[in-house]
């Protein structure tokens, strides 16, 4: 199972040192980075595609998380 995180930032720079420092956390969260991506025509977007390997620890995280700064809306997705 996979998670799809978009962020909108303020401030990409400050919102990446933010979510860098959270990789531990996410690792509890049974989280896995695969990809992340920058919109080519808004800089404020990011998407992040993540491993998911325990669902309620992430929904736990997704629960938790501030964005860093950031709107943040998450989607669980499964290989079709």
């Amino acid at each position: 199972m996979q998670l799809l995180c978009h962020y909108d930032t303020a401030d990409f720079a400050a919102w990446k040192a933010a979510f860098d420092a959270d990789a531990e956390d996410r690792r509890l969260a049974g989280l896995t980075l695969l990809q992340m991506w920058r919109s080519a025509d808004r800089a404020s977007a990011v998407i992040c595609l993540f491993e998911v390997n325990d669902r309620k620890k992430a929904e736990g995280w997704i629960a938790t998380e501030t964005g860093f700064g950031a709107a943040l809306t998450a989607e669980f997705l499964r290989t079709a």
